[in-house]
């Protein structure tokens, strides 16, 4: 029995994702091939410019965008937006304010403060327990 030990890949999309990137936009390199645990972490530690570049200016993946938008993806997709879109592009929606901006933003503040609620009486009721 030996004891040799496999390297640990995964897919580009699986890297592309836990890096935060749009799969399409970055190298033909990185899309075709497999990428190590210490390829990742040496990305996450050291980005190279191709990185560095699509993480400041995109196109960014719908989950980037959600959160820069400050909605949920499903929101996203309920104001028509379904492709990555750019910081630049961001930044536009951002001034412009559409009416499904505005409203999507106002549902995840409600879905926020929900959350925040029930965690707080789930932490009064842990407590009223302990005692």
């Amino acid at each position: 029995m030996s004891s040799q030990q496999s390297t640990q890949t995964m897919k580009p999309a699986t890297a592309a994702k836990k890096l935060g990137v749009y799969l399409p936009a970055t190298p033909a390199a990185f899309q075709e091939g497999v990428v190590s645990r210490a390829e990742l972490s040496e990305l996450q530690a050291d980005p190279p410019e191709w990185l560095r570049e699509l993480r400041a200016n995109g196109p960014h993946p719908r989950p980037v965008v959600a959160a820069k938008l400050g909605v949920s993806i499903a929101g996203l997709a309920r104001g028509g937006v379904t492709e990555a879109l750019t910081t630049e592009q961001i930044e536009a929606l951002k001034q412009e304010r559409p009416e499904w901006l505005e409203k999507e933003r106002a549902t995840q503040a409600e879905v926020r403060k929900e959350a925040a609620r029930i965690k707080a009486r789930n932490a009064e009721r842990a407590e009223d327990q302990g005692h």
